[in-house]
């Protein structure tokens, strides 16, 4: 009776912390990937967004934009080379990852993974974290992509993923109100075995570490990039394990792939229960999302093995083995036979026509949970399939579970968008298509050919699909059953990165510059005719 009424309160405690897209109000912040929606449905109920911008000319000789030269664009500001990181928003400060290569602090020279925080309203820099690189190099994290991870932020707590696979708690506030928790924090951005840095203001203050290498014993496979989720006094994360450089071997395969920390202390407090590690492919690089089923909390997460899995959200102790468990709540293998053997042998990953892992974070939306295939951008294209699954049912739902899938997409590592208003569910995939798709059937009602690669996702806002390629080409489309492209900007820099939307303002990182847009038009009390944009001119 006692373990019933604990399970009973967490998942009274796991639902209050669940919104409803549709009970959000319009003027919001974007608080973690996913925006307020722990399901992660990439969709914002903003109003009044632009529908085209210009992104201005840079002043002569620099990288600074000139402000003058823009249309619909309320700030930009000055990221480094390389920008994967998605962007977000909370409580008047606008964070995204980035690297070292326009470097705030002088004293930090070189290849640095950097986490940088600007003001909402103008722009302007307030602080930074410093991540120094992992010295056994690219294998565990490549050089110059600086962080990936989306933040989260919850009150004045930021949890984040740093590229040295640590699972991270900062103060939002900095050193502005003294050094809380973790102290060493001048050894720790000057890296090991190297002299102290000077601590200042516009420095991380760091709350607690935990060292997913050192604790569990994980190997990351090039980078560590997953975007926490914060439920209740949970932390969920991806551990990032994966394969060593031989491509063939997993170095720790009893290792964990999925965890959960204590978000106060940074303890472990769970981890899977499905040994995923024994089947990875190549990495793990997906972000849980969660939801409510049946009145039972469940995280939902992308195996590196190509399954989709729901977990318990609550751990289990097994005190036999010394160890609280993530328990399986279903699973589903996304990979269909023909896509693992052809005339009766297997078909070796990464081939083009072969299985693959799940990149992409599973979107759980009134009980269904959607989630694509694919791969490391480095394999290229190939075949790929978008599911949706029943979240209701339990157990291994492979031959059970499926709603409906589409094959007419190729390998994606992009998060779906659905419009709760119109029904319509958007998504990239890696060759450069955007799909548009019934979410309750997926019938297809068109296919837009961006003719780049597509590594972000879209975003559906205000009747509009934001999405960005790397050729740097910005595009917003009409979220219709009519395919309309309503504006192509380039954007000078490729787009790694997803649009996301915070109190009326389109937040989107190229490599090197953040911009914010915003309808200058509506801001000023006036809408005046907006000129044509600048298009790519390599099209």
């Amino acid at each position: 009776m006692k373990n019933h009424r604990s399970k009973l309160l967490f998942a009274v405690a796991f639902s209050a912390l669940l919104p409803l897209s549709s009970r959000v109000a319009s003027g919001q912040d974007w608080p973690r990937w996913g925006g307020n929606d722990p399901g992660r449905n990439m969709y914002a109920p903003a109003k009044g967004l632009p529908d085209r911008v210009d992104p201005g000319k840079f002043k002569s000789g620099t990288e600074d934009v000139d402000m003058a030269t823009t249309k619909n664009v309320k700030w930009v500001s000055k990221l480094g080379s390389q920008s994967y990181g998605n962007v977000s928003v909370a409580n008047g400060r606008v964070y995204v990852g980035t690297n070292n290569d326009s470097a705030r602090d002088l004293q930090h020279q070189g290849d640095r993974s950097i986490l940088m925080v600007f003001d909402e309203k103008t722009g302007e820099f307030l602080w930074q974290l410093v991540v120094p690189k992992l010295a056994s190099g690219k294998v565990n994290d490549w050089e110059n992509l600086g962080i990936l991870s989306s933040p989260n932020i919850e009150d004045d707590r930021i949890y984040i993923v740093t590229s040295r696979c640590e699972v991270m708690c900062l103060d939002v506030s900095a050193f502005s109100n003294g050094n809380q928790g973790f102290q060493g924090e001048a050894q720790y951005v000057a890296g090991p075995g190297n002299p102290k840095a000077t601590i200042g203001p516009k420095d991380a203050d760091i709350i607690w570490i935990y060292d997913m290498m050192d604790e569990l014993g994980v190997f990351p496979h090039n980078a560590s990039n997953s975007s926490v989720i914060v439920i209740g006094d949970l932390v969920y994360a991806c551990t990032s394990n994966g394969q060593d450089w031989t491509h063939s071997n997993i170095p720790s395969p009893l290792s964990p792939s999925f965890i959960a920390l204590d978000k106060k202390t940074g303890k472990l407090a769970g981890e899977d229960d499905a040994r995923i590690s024994t089947r990875i492919f190549h990495g793990q690089w997906s972000s849980p999302s969660a939801g409510i089923v049946n009145g039972k909390p469940l995280v939902f997460f992308g195996g590196g093995d190509g399954v989709c899995y729901a977990f318990d959200a609550k751990p289990v102790r097994d005190e036999a083995e010394d160890a609280s468990w993530l328990k399986t709540a279903w699973s589903f293998d996304c990979n269909p036979p023909e896509y693992k053997t052809k005339n009766g042998k297997p078909i070796k990953y990464p081939a083009a026509d072969g299985p693959s892992e799940i990149n992409a974070t599973p979107v759980f939306y009134k009980n269904r949970v959607y989630v694509a295939i694919g791969q490391d951008p480095e394999h290229g294209e190939g075949v790929g399939r978008l599911l949706c699954l029943d979240a209701t049912k339990s157990g291994d739902i492979t031959d059970s579970g499926l709603i409906w899938d589409y094959r007419d997409i190729y390998r994606s590592i992009s998060t779906v968008s659905i419009d709760p208003e119109t029904g319509l569910l958007f998504i990239a995939d890696f060759s450069g298509f955007v799909h548009c798709l019934d979410a309750e059937t997926g019938k297809l009602h068109w296919v837009h050919d961006m003719k780049a690669h597509m590594w972000g996702s879209t975003l559906v806002a205000d009747g509009k699909v934001y999405l960005g390629d790397e050729d740097g080409d910005f595009v917003v489309m009409a979220a219709s059953k009519e395919k309309k492209v309503l504006s192509e900007t380039y954007l000078n820099s490729p787009i790694y990165s997803t649009p996301v939307v915070a109190n009326g303002v389109v937040y989107l990182t190229v490599n090197t510059h953040l911009y914010a847009f915003h309808d200058s038009a509506l801001q000023s009390g006036r809408r005046d005719e907006v000129p044509k944009v600048k298009l790519n001119p390599n099209r």
